[in-house]
């Protein structure tokens, strides 16, 4: 046997080997990296983005009008900033995990009293997380929506 026709073959069962491994994982239900849940960790693995560091809040401890931006963006609209609503968050600060351009929208959270966007903001991913900062992007926390 050629050199050459080894390699290939020593490639096409590393290959093999990679995908019955992949497909084993699927079978037996276990991943290498899956820890048993524990009391208080199982609700926050379970929240879009809880694996970012972030601290996790639920949406009923945010202020109201977190609440109603959050539906607002369920139904579609009409949000209050429709120019600025619903646009791409290119994350320039860094504080949300690094993802691809478009991966991120965020929407306005109107603050009473204010006769301008104010500093409030739902930033959504892809993934279905969402994010909540009071502060224009100084800091997040990853909101559980179904609390």
């Amino acid at each position: 046997m050629t050199p050459a026709r080894r390699l290939s073959v020593a490639l096409l069962g590393l290959i093999a080997l990679v995908v019955v491994g992949y497909f084993a994982k699927d079978i037996t239900g276990s991943s290498p990296t899956s820890a048993p849940p524990s009391s208080g960790s199982a609700a926050s693995v379970a929240v879009p983005g809880a694996d970012s560091g972030l601290p996790v809040k639920a949406l009923s401890s945010l202020p109201e009008q977190v609440k109603t931006t959050w539906e607002l963006i369920g139904k579609g609209g009409p949000f209050p900033f429709p120019r600025n609503d619903g646009v791409t968050f290119q994350n320039r600060e860094k504080r949300l995990p690094a993802k691809p351009g478009d991966y991120y929208r965020e929407y306005t959270v109107p603050t009473p009293g204010s006769d301008d966007r104010g500093a409030r903001r739902i930033v959504t991913g892809s993934s279905d997380e969402v994010y909540y900062t009071g502060d224009h992007y100084e800091s997040f926390v990853v909101v559980d929506v179904s609390k």
